[in-house]
């Protein structure tokens, strides 16, 4: 029998209709003859839906209800079963099962599915997942605390200064200050906790930081300030596998359309070469910048997915100083637009050999859980036990 492998995608987040796209490409790669797939659609205000009707992208253009059923997840042995919400009429208010899940495969972009919060789930449900888990996940997502952890692992980071919302309202001219002191111009600011270069801005002065401050602070309390690159080559690199077994992609080189030396969200999922809507990104792959440093790359790609535990496949950015040769990591996607299979098939690898390898993973990672004890047996409970017989005014015991 073939196992059931849900793609879970959408979601509360502002990268939501790139996760769609993300999802349906998940789906298609699936091969029929080894899985059956089914998609799994968390909408706009967090509500699950299941149904045939999800695999055409058309359904999302006015979504609605009757697009798909609403259904909720409960934990089943072996898995994870998707059941009727109990609203829905057709179920004459009672829980139904209508899908019963082997393995997952996130494709969620961003908060609320990227982040920890959808994989905290999964490991709750006891059921397979094909991405990082719930450290390397939240991790990756926080720009702060991952820079921290990759500095702390000997990874090249850029210098930063990060800030609160709170304390840029309190005192703007202190945050100028400090990061004026520590980075110069030009800055990025940047949200800590959102992807696709949505709520980033460049700063070339006091008045740029400014706005870019409250353009990064619409979008998240906690807010990276970090030191620009004036001459600068931007590069990718994926990572795929689990534990020891992590090997890296070709490198590519994005090609950008403007001058602001950042992909935009637009760039990244929507222009074409002619600047129109709609048509993918260009690259260079492999990326010309020789073989020593595409080695480099590689190699600190590989390290920093195993320096926040992912596993699966994660896209991780460099950006390279051309003035004086220096290489840093921006950040690490551990859950690329389209699971970064562009970079894999430049390898000769296929997209549904992709899907086969993450799900592989998946059930690696979980057979390495099912190694851990959790039936730890104390006395705590029967000492407790004696000590509120006896206990009037309280419990005896710390």
């Amino acid at each position: 029998m073939k196992p059931t492998i849900a793609v879970f995608f959408g979601g509360q987040t502002c990268e939501h209709d790139v996760s769609i796209l993300t999802g349906l490409q998940a789906l298609r790669a699936l091969d029929p003859m080894k899985y059956r797939a089914i998609p799994v659609y968390i909408g706009r205000g967090g509500d699950w839906y299941a149904g045939d009707a999800l695999r055409d992208i058309g359904a999302y253009k006015d979504f609605g209800p009757r697009a798909a059923r609403r259904v909720v997840p409960v934990r089943a042995e072996g898995g994870m079963a998707l059941y009727g919400h109990p609203e829905d009429r057709r179920l004459f208010g009672r829980y139904r099962r209508i899908e019963r899940i082997d393995a997952a495969i996130p494709a969620m972009h961003g908060m609320n599915g990227e982040d920890g919060t959808l994989q905290g789930l999964f490991e709750l449900m006891d059921v397979p997942f094909a991405s990082a888990g719930v450290l390397g996940s939240a991790v990756g997502m926080d720009k702060i605390a991952m820079k921290r952890v990759f500095a702390a692992s000997g990874i090249p980071v850029l210098p930063d200064v990060a800030v609160g919302r709170d304390l840029w309202e309190s005192d703007r001219e202190g945050v100028i200050r400090e990061a004026e002191a520590a980075l110069g111009y030009p800055m990025f600011v940047k949200p800590a906790n959102l992807g696709s270069s949505i709520g980033i801005s460049r700063a070339k002065d006091r008045e740029g930081l400014i706005e870019a401050m409250g353009v990064a602070a619409a979008y998240d309390r906690r807010i990276l300030i970090e030191r620009g690159i004036e001459d600068l080559i931007e590069v990718n690199c994926a990572a795929l596998g689990f534990g020891e077994g992590v090997r890296a992609s070709v490198v590519e080189m994005p090609i950008r359309w403007d001058d602001a030396a950042l992909l935009s969200f637009t760039n990244k999922y929507a222009r074409g070469p002619n600047g129109k809507l709609g048509q993918e990104m260009r690259r260079r792959i492999p990326a010309p910048i020789g073989e020593e440093l595409t080695e480099r790359v590689r190699a600190l790609t590989i390290q920093a997915f195993r320096a926040i535990d992912c596993k699966g496949v994660a896209r991780v950015d460099f950006l390279l100083d051309q003035k004086d040769g220096s290489v840093y990591v921006g950040e690490i996607n551990t859950i690329p637009g389209s699971l970064s299979n562009y970079l894999w098939s430049a390898t000769g690898m296929t997209f549904s050999e992709l899907m086969d390898e993450l799900i592989r993973c998946a059930y690696a990672a979980h057979a390495e859980k099912r190694k851990n004890d959790y039936a730890y047996e104390s006395e705590i409970l029967l000492e407790a036990g004696a000590s509120l017989k006896g206990a009037k005014g309280g419990v005896g015991w710390k």
